[in-house]
C-alpha cells in the first residue's frame, strides 16, 4: 500500500515520531487493514445473524464501533495505554478516534493539544484511511455537544497526516456481488447450499473466511468448504476446485488472484497442457466460458506439492 503525506507544518517532533512508529509497526498498512475488516466482521456478527451490510446495524452498535477499533488495534499492536488517552505510542498519548464519515470524529475535551489517530472506512469500497492530527483549539469547531465533544474544522481536517488514504482493506464479496445474486444466494435454508451457491457465483474471485462463515451462519467455515461433505465435494462434479492459502501456488499458475490463510476462491478448470499446473498427476487450466463441464481434480493432500 502507498503512504500519502500531505504538505503539512512539519514541526510537531511528536507527531512525526508517532507516525514514523506507526509506519514501522506495518510497513505496508495489511495489519491496519486486518483491524478493520476484523471490526466490521465483528460488529456484523454474521455467523449468528447474517449480516453483513452497515445498513443492518443497529444505532448502538454503529456507536460501538470504535471501541471495537481501539480493542482490535491495541491487541495487534499492543500499543501502552495513554494516561487521558487510548494509547501511548512512541513514548507519545494518542487518542483513537472512528468514523464512518470521514471527519466525523468526535474529540472530547481530554484530546485538547493531543495527538488523535483518526481513522475511517468504507465496506463497500472495501477501502480506509488512517491519519494522525494534533487537536489543538485551531484545529476544532467551536460548537460542542452534551458530552462537550466537538469535531475538527476545516484547517484540523486539512492537518490530518495521512497514512494511508483510501488504501485496500479484504473486501466484504457479498458487498460487491449483485443484490439480486445475493438474495439468490441466501434464498435456502441450508446453510451447506448456500455455501455452494456462493463458490459458484463467486469464481475466480477471493471470499474470506467470515463470509463463508457469515453464509453459512456457522463459525466452523472449514467444515463448509472441505472435501468429505462440503462444497469442495457438491462442486466436484461441476468442475470446481477451492484453494485456500495452503494452494497459493495452484492459484498462482492458474492465474487467478492468489488466497492466504484467510480466504479462499473457487476455480471452474478443465484439463490443460504442458504449461498448466499439475493437480492429481494431471495438467489443469482455468475453464473459459462456454467450455464443457468435467469433473474437477482432488486436490493435494497439505504439505504435498506436485512436480510441475
Amino acid at each position: 500500500m502507498a503512504s500519502l503525506f500531505d504538505d503539512v507544518d512539519d514541526t510537531d517532533v511528536a507527531l512525526d515520531q508517532v507516525v514514523d512508529e506507526i509506519k514501522s509497526l506495518d510497513p505496508d498498512g495489511k495489519r491496519w487493514a486486518e483491524v478493520l475488516r476484523h471490526t466490521y466482521d465483528m460488529i456484523y456478527n454474521g455467523s449468528e445473524t447474517g449480516r453483513f451490510r452497515w445498513a443492518d446495524l443497529m444505532k448502538t452498535e454503529k456507536t460501538h464501533f470504535g471501541t471495537l477499533f481501539e480493542i482490535n488495534a491495541q491487541r495487534e499492536f499492543e500499543f501502552d495505554g495513554g494516561d487521558t488517552t487510548d494509547f501511548r505510542i512512541a513514548g507519545h498519548q494518542v487518542d483513537a478516534k472512528w468514523s464512518q464519515r470521514d471527519g466525523g470524529w468526535m474529540l472530547p475535551p481530554e484530546v485538547l493539544n493531543e495527538l488523535a489517530l483518526v481513522a475511517t472506512g468504507s465496506d463497500v469500497a472495501a477501502t480506509f484511511s488512517i491519519g494522525v492530527v494534533r487537536v489543538t483549539p485551531a484545529h476544532r469547531r467551536e460548537g460542542e455537544n452534551r458530552d462537550k465533544k466537538s469535531s475538527l474544522n476545516q484547517a484540523g481536517r486539512e492537518a490530518v497526516r495521512w497514512i494511508w488514504r483510501d488504501a485496500p482493506m479484504p473486501a466484504n464479496i457479498l458487498l460487491q456481488l449483485p443484490a439480486a445474486v445475493v438474495d439468490q444466494i441466501f434464498d435456502s435454508s441450508s446453510g451447506s447450499e448456500r455455501v455452494n451457491r456462493l463458490f459458484r457465483v463467486a469464481e475466480g474471485k477471493l471470499v474470506h473466511r467470515s463470509v463463508v462463515r457469515t453464509v453459512a451462519m456457522q463459525l466452523d467455515d472449514q467444515k463448509r468448504v472441505r472435501n468429505n461433505g462440503g462444497a469442495r465435494t457438491a462442486l466436484k462434479s461441476e468442475g470446481v476446485i477451492i484453494l485456500s492459502g495452503y494452494y497459493a501456488h495452484i492459484a498462482e499458475r492458474l492465474g487467478v488472484p492468489v488466497p492466504d490463510f484467510k480466504h479462499y476462491i473457487s476455480v471452474r478448470v478443465v484439463p490443460g497442457g504442458n504449461s498448466d499446473p499439475m493437480i492429481s498427476g494431471a495438467r489443469w487450466r482455468r475453464a473459459r466460458p462456454g467450455e464443457p463441464i468435467c469433473i474437477a481434480p482432488d486436490l493435494p493432500r497439505r504439505g504435498i506439492r506436485e512436480e510441475d
